[in-house]
Parts: C-alpha cells; sequence; structure tokens
C-alpha cells in the first residue's frame, strides 16, 4: 500500500506528485514468453462460458475451474502466445494472469462456533493461514489435475460455503510504517512530536475515556476528527457505532494485536488472500524475506502498516489508549489482498470482494488500485494485443466482483488517488506496468482509461483535504469521479512550509516500525512521523500519513455510523442496502464549493506551483464531490431509509 499514501520519515523529503494509490494486479505487462506455461482468469461474456472453455483448449490452453459468481475461467496455457490467440474469441471478455498468491480458508458452518469462542477475546490464538485447507480455485484444479479426470471444478453462489453468523469479535492488526522516502513505493509519513501535545514519551495512566468521556490521550493530534465532528461531545455521544456492523479493510493486513485496534477486531472473519513473494520473476525484490516458514502472513499481521493506520482511522476503541476512530464500536475485519510490497493483484481483490458479499460484510474500505496498470484502457493502441486483453479483464473482473458484493448490500468505498490528476481529463501514464519492476513506460491515455476500482461502477470515491479544508495538492479529482471528499491531511496546507502534524495520525505496527528501523532497539521514535504513547503501562505506536488512502477510511467510518443507526437485523447482525447508505453519506455530508477563482495554485516547497482547475456547483464539484463526511450530522441525522 505504499503508493497509497506519503511517509516521511525525516523533515527534508523530496515530494513526488505523481505517487500513486496502492493496489495490486497479478500479471504484469504481459512479458511472460510465448512458451512458459501460467495460469489465467478467463473472463467470459455473458452465456458463454462453454465457448470460453472451447477456445481456451483451441488457443493451446487448458481449463482447470470456474467460478460462475464472476463469469471467469482459471486456465493455464503459454504464456503471451496463448493469451494473443484469445483476443480474437468473442466469448473472451478479458484475460489477466493469475500468480498463485494464495488463498484463504472459507466461511463454514463449523466455523461459527469458532467465530463466538474468539469474539470479545483479542487475544485469541490465531491458526494459521496455511493450516485451513483454502477452497481456491488453484487447489480444486491441481485436484482435477491429479485425478486425471480432466473435469472443470465450479464455484458458484449457489456453492459458495455458507457465512457463519456475523460475531463481533475483538482482534486487533498493527499496521507498519512506510519506508523512507526515498524509496520507491514507499508512503511518507509526517507528524512533528512537538506539536499538540506528548512528542512521543511515555504518559501518566489516566482513567480510560470510555469510563469518563474524556478524550483519548492523542485527541489533541487528530485535527481530522474535529473537521468532520468525531469528537466526545460530537458523534461519539450520539452514536459510536455497533458491534454487529462488520467493517471490512481491503489492504496489506490490520494488526490485530494492536492495543487500539484488538477490541474490535474480529479475527474469526479475518483473512488473508496472499502468499509473501521474496521476488519478482526476474529475481528482483518484490516482498522481501518470508517472516512467516511459510510465506503466509497470519490474518494479524500487517508488515507494511498501510492497512493498520486505514483500520485505526475507521475504529479505533476509546479505551484510553492513543486514540480513537471515526466510528470506535464497530468490528474491524482483515480482508488482506495486498502484498507487503504494496501491490495488489486481481485474484486476491477479487476473492477479498467476493468473500465480504457471503459473509456478510457491511461496508469494504479500498485504499488501492489493481497494479499492474494505473489506468486500464480497453484498447490503447500503445499496448499489445495481449496488454488489452489483460486491462479489460482487470475491468470487467473487478466489475462483477464489485457488483457481486454491492448487490449482496455490501458499500464500497475508495481512494480516488495521489496522481495531482483530473481523472476526467488524463494525458499520459507514466507508471505503468509496475509489474515485474521496471517494466514501467510512458504512453498516452484518456478518459477512456479508468482507475480501479476509484472508477468503476458503484463505488463512492474519496478526495482528500487538508487541515484548512482546502483540496490536497496530491490527491486526484474529477467532476465526475470524485464523490465526497473526507480529511486526508497536506503537509503544506498552512503556510507552504512542511509540517508532520498537518497529516493523519493513526495506529502503526511495532513489527513494522522495527523491520525498516523506525524505531530503536529499547523501543524509541527515530523521527518526528512516529508516535509512542504508553497509557497504564501498556505502550502503542502511531504514525503520521497523508493521502487519498487516510481519505477514504474516514467516509468508511461514517458509513459505519450510518449503518448503525438505520440498520436492521440481518444475515447475523446489522444490514442496510448499498444504495441507501450511499444516499445517506451524500446527503449528511457537508457541501463546500469550488475555490475562486476556481484555478486554485498549490505554492510548495520544493515544487513548481501545482495549478488544479475544479468544476461543478456546490452540491457537486471535482474537488469535493457532494461535501466533506460529517460524523456529526451521521449520529445525529434523522432521516431513515425507504
Amino acid at each position: 500500500m505504499n503508493r497509497g499514501i506519503r511517509s516521511l520519515t525525516g523533515t527534508a523529503t523530496v515530494l513526488a506528485l505523481a505517487a500513486t494509490l496502492t493496489a495490486g494486479a497479478l500479471g504484469g505487462g504481459a512479458t511472460t514468453g510465448a512458451g512458459q506455461t501460467r495460469e489465467y482468469l478467463v473472463f467470459y461474456a455473458d452465456g458463454a462460458r462453454d465457448r470460453a472453455i472451447d477456445a481456451i483448449a483451441a488457443s493451446g490452453g487448458t481449463a482447470l475451474s470456474t467460478d460462475t459468481r464472476i463469469g471467469y475461467v482459471l486456465a493455464e496455457g503459454p504464456g503471451s502466445r496463448f493469451v494473443e490467440s484469445l483476443a480474437g474469441s468473442d466469448a473472451v471478455e478479458g484475460v489477466s494472469s493469475d500468480r498463485r498468491i494464495g488463498s484463504a480458508a472459507a466461511i463454514t458452518p463449523a466455523t461459527a462456533a469458532s467465530a463466538a469462542r474468539t469474539s470479545g477475546t483479542g487475544t485469541s490464538a490465531l491458526t494459521s493461514a496455511s493450516a485451513a485447507k483454502a477452497s481456491s480455485s488453484a487447489t480444486a484444479a491441481s485436484a482435477a489435475k491429479a485425478s486425471g479426470t480432466g473435469s472443470i471444478t465450479e464455484t458458484s453462489a449457489a456453492t459458495a460455503a455458507v457465512p457463519a453468523a456475523r460475531t463481533p469479535g475483538a482482534e486487533a492488526v498493527s499496521e507498519a510504517v512506510p519506508a523512507a522516502a526515498s524509496q520507491a513505493r514507499t508512503p511518507l509519513v509526517f507528524p512533528s512530536a512537538d506539536a499538540l501535545g506528548r512528542a512521543g514519551t511515555p504518559s501518566a495512566p489516566g482513567t480510560p475515556a470510555a469510563s469518563t468521556g474524556a478524550p483519548e490521550p492523542l485527541a489533541g493530534r487528530q485535527w481530522d476528527m474535529k473537521m468532520i465532528g468525531a469528537t466526545v461531545d460530537g458523534s461519539y455521544a450520539a452514536e459510536p457505532g455497533d458491534k454487529r456492523v462488520l467493517v471490512g479493510v481491503i489492504d496489506t493486513g490490520i494488526d490485530g494485536k494492536h492495543p487500539d485496534i484488538a477490541p474490535n477486531f474480529n479475527r474469526a472473519l479475518s483473512r488473508n488472500f496472499v502468499t509473501d513473494r521474496p521476488k519478482d520473476p526476474n529475481g528482483k525484490t518484490l516482498d522481501g524475506p518470508c517472516e512467516f516458514k511459510s510465506c503466509k502472513d497470519p490474518a494479524d499481521w500487517d508488515d507494511d502498516g498501510h492497512g493498520t493506520h486505514v483500520a485505526s482511522t475507521i475504529a479505533s476503541p476509546i479505551n484510553g489508549v492513543g486514540i480513537a476512530g471515526v466510528a470506535p464500536q464497530v468490528s474491524l475485519v482483515n480482508l488482506r489482498a495486498g502484498q507487503d510490497s504494496g501491490l495488489f493483484f486481481l485474484k486476491p481483490s477479487i476473492e477479498a470482494l467476493t468473500y465480504a458479499a457471503d459473509a456478510g460484510i457491511d461496508v469494504v474500505n479500498m485504499s488501492f488500485y489493481v497494479d499492474p496498470w494505473l489506468f486500464n484502457c480497453r484498447a490503447n493502441p500503445a499496448d499489445s494485443k495481449a496488454e488489452q486483453l489483460e486491462q479489460r479483464g482487470i475491468i470487467t473482473g473487478m466489475q462483477r466482483a464489485l457488483d457481486y458484493a454491492r448487490k449482496r448490500g455490501v458499500t464500497l468505498i475508495s481512494a480516488i488517488g495521489n496522481g495531482s490528476t483530473d481523472l476526467g481529463r488524463p494525458t499520459k501514464d507514466a507508471t505503468s506496468p509496475d509489474y515485474p519492476k521496471d517494466a514501467e513506460r510512458t504512453r498516452k491515455v484518456d478518459n477512456s482509461c479508468l482507475n480501479v476500482p476509484a472508477e468503476s461502477k458503484g463505488v463512492i470515491s474519496v478526495t482528500s483535504v487538508g487541515q484548512s479544508g482546502r483540496k490536497a495538492y496530491y490527491s486526484d479529482y474529477g467532476v465526475e469521479q470524485a464523490d465526497l471528499a473526507a480529511p486526508g491531511g497536506d503537509e503544506f496546507d498552512g503556510g507552504g512550509t512542511y509540517d508532520t502534524t498537518r497529516g493523519i495520525l493513526a495506529a502503526a505496527p511495532e513489527n513494522a516500525l522495527k523491520a525498516k528501523g523506525q524505531i530503536s532497539a529499547d523501543g524509541t521514535p527515530k523521527s518526528d512521523s512516529i508516535i509512542r504513547d504508553c497509557e497504564g503501562g501498556t505502550c502503542a505506536y502511531y504514525q503520521y500519513l497523508v493521502g487519498t488512502s487516510m481519505a477514504a477510511p474516514h467516509a468508511t467510518g461514517v458509513a459505519a455510523i450510518l449503518i448503525s443507526r438505520f440498520g436492521k437485523p440481518g444475515k447475523g447482525g446489522l444490514a442496510l442496502p448499498a444504495a441507501d447508505v450511499q444516499r445517506l453519506l451524500y446527503s449528511t455530508a457537508t457541501e463546500r464549493a469550488c475555490p475562486s477563482p476556481r484555478e486554485y495554485a498549490y505554492k510548495i516547497d520544493l515544487v513548481v506551483d501545482e495549478v488544479h482547475k475544479c468544476e461543478g456547483p456546490k452540491t457537486r464539484n471535482g474537488f469535493y464531490g457532494r461535501g466533506v463526511v460529517s460524523a456529526a450530522n451521521a449520529a445525529k441525522a434523522t432521516v431513515s431509509t425507504p
């Protein structure tokens, strides 16, 4: 997820305005040789499953399994030659390579009791993902081939595992801190330890805020929560959220043991859909050394820190430790689809969405884009046939998974992107394909090319604002694309000079901070970007980050408040149709007009003035969409759903 935010480990950081949202896609660039066999997701046209299987065979491939929920065949074929051959079939809508990066245990009735037992403990032992027998299509395919039957395993809505009752758990996941700003795909962290109170030193034990109504120890640093009214005198008093509301975080993982996440973490429902890949196909470092023998991280682990930060912003509890999130009493579910490197491949992203739908998750946060293409173009003449088909596969596959989830009550919220780009007028993409490493090239793009999932249908895309309320300099925008705005931080919003405390403060996993050398052996933070809070003898770490990745979870938290207020009993908890959640989010947002003049010039140290033009009326414009989300308005809203 490193590309979804900016991390600062020092005070002198060179900005990269073209930094993009974190995400990942399998394959990348269709660079595989014609003779090398690999697996692909072949998305077939409506009603064309059998013809697609015939086309796979005619192209020299083998159909291994199908997923009728999303409409694809998992196939094995001889590299780019196989893909280009499929391009000639009208039964095939897209093809994306699959690299078998892992699977997760399905939810079955047998696990319901386990979910109930682990709920509320916050410290229960986690069964490793490798021990859980995965019902992945790759596993099924292997079984089919081994038996010599040639039969194709099929997954459908009818055969998908029945979700267990949605029992709120008490697990949390720690977040990893981004690497140095000079490294590729690295977020920027920005805190000033001397500002807004304590500077990362141990604090005296205090009475838990949950019992006194007092602010959390680090609440003075949370300008973002004040902006949207998520405070002890605001939304916390009126509607802090309901444990029965399940919030899925599709990200790099969640530190389920972090003291400021554990009380709200649902370990039983959390899943990891990826396996760490130390190196890419060319032998270059991708995820780095595996932390666990199987290269499969537990479902309460985060080596990056991005996912933990997002989860903390949504629902860190009011417990007298550190900070509180937007909806401090809802449940967090880890749906890990991102690699340690910050890449998000297509198959795990699809699996996370379909799992969310089948498990009864209420809302998911997606602070990423699907790699390897920042902009996916169906027929860009600058791309090869195989590359075009891969991008069509990403557009089609993700849209089908998003539709599947939304129809089953999952509200879909995404970060819009960090490229300082008007998404209605993109002109070039210089960062794709970003996998394998060093495959990038500059190509022309236009408005027919999509950033996925931010520009997918049914997704609520969120722009970022800074402390003053202006659109952040890095945030993408667009009158067609921007749906809502939320605090995401802007280190230069307040005079043009850099200030880390203008970022968003949220939880960070200690393991990630240690691995990246951001804290010393005795636990002391090495920079102002990291805050250590020790309350009542318990120490926890936090970090400042900026990005639309940080803005989206504020909107997700407000959505959770609305579901808590207006949701009806269903599928093991509370449920509210996605269309109703979307309508309520829009109606409770605080409208904000375009700046005057509409061409806004960002004057930033070390960077030439950046000018962005805001289009549209106050009711919906390219900078703020329908307005800045408001937890206070959502918590007190009297409007009811039909």
